[in-house]
């Protein structure tokens, strides 16, 4: 995969991406990650890519002419250029697995009070947010997105670090983990996890994973795309809960 990301501010990502699981991805060349200055764009002989917003308001507003020729010169026929705002879809795991099976992705990394819109509806494809606040530019979304998207591409985990079972792949949030030492200033791990009994591990993990998913984020649990079993655990734990009150 190809990753080039727009952005004003090229060195903040070189630090971050270039470390642990990316970084090795980086290393490997199974991804290659150019960052490209959008100053380099600009006719302006002070490098100038913002101006004040037609009809008045605060704050500045990114030019288009320097981003249009910023994705002009990398876009290609395969190339998914998207584009990082809190006015986007906000950014989950299904997203991220469509993501990665893409040849070229370009992200556009916005600042100050946006981009001209000229650009967002004729030269983008996608607008992700990865939440509802608002960041001080694309930088930091364009970052999880990508290590969201990288690491779940062929050979970037190593066969211990599966993405299968973590937290909204499947749909439902990731169950507890546990490491040394068995007793923690009086708190054990769960007996089960030590019993070698890997149904019985499986089905208490099953268990924490419906529990977990319940209590933190209910709004992810779909009751249609349970299993007849899983949706018999859920309603043990929804029991139980009212049991408590």
């Amino acid at each position: 995969m190809k990753i080039d990301v727009l952005t004003l501010f090229p060195d903040m990502f070189k630090s971050v991406l270039g470390e642990s699981i990316i970084g090795r991805a980086i290393q490997n060349n199974i991804v290659d990650i150019n960052y490209i200055n959008i100053r380099d764009f600009s006719n302006d002989k002070h490098n100038r890519v913002d101006d004040y917003p037609f009809g008045g308001g605060p704050g500045m507003v990114m030019k288009p002419e320097p981003i249009y020729r910023a994705i002009n010169s990398i876009k290609t026929d395969s190339s998914r250029v998207i584009y990082l705002s809190p006015k986007g879809k906000v950014f989950n795991q299904s997203i991220a697995n469509e993501f990665s099976s893409e040849e070229h992705l370009v992200f556009l990394c916005g600042h100050y009070e946006g981009i001209d819109n000229r650009i967002i509806e004729n030269y983008v494809d996608d607008i992700i947010s990865v939440g509802d606040y608002v960041l001080t530019g694309g930088e930091i979304p364009a970052m999880t997105v990508i290590d969201a998207v990288v690491r779940l591409l062929p050979e970037v985990l190593k066969s211990d670090e599966s993405f299968m079972d973590e937290s909204h792949y499947n749909g439902l949030l990731e169950y507890p983990q546990y490491t040394r030492p068995r007793d923690f200033n009086g708190y054990e791990v769960p007996k089960v996890l030590l019993s070698g009994n890997h149904k019985k591990i499986e089905e208490w993990r099953r268990y924490q994973s419906i529990k977990m998913t319940y209590y933190n984020r209910p709004d992810l649990i779909e009751v249609e795309d349970l299993s007849e079993e899983d949706n018999k655990t859920l309603q043990d734990i929804i029991i139980g809960d009212k049991n408590k009150l």
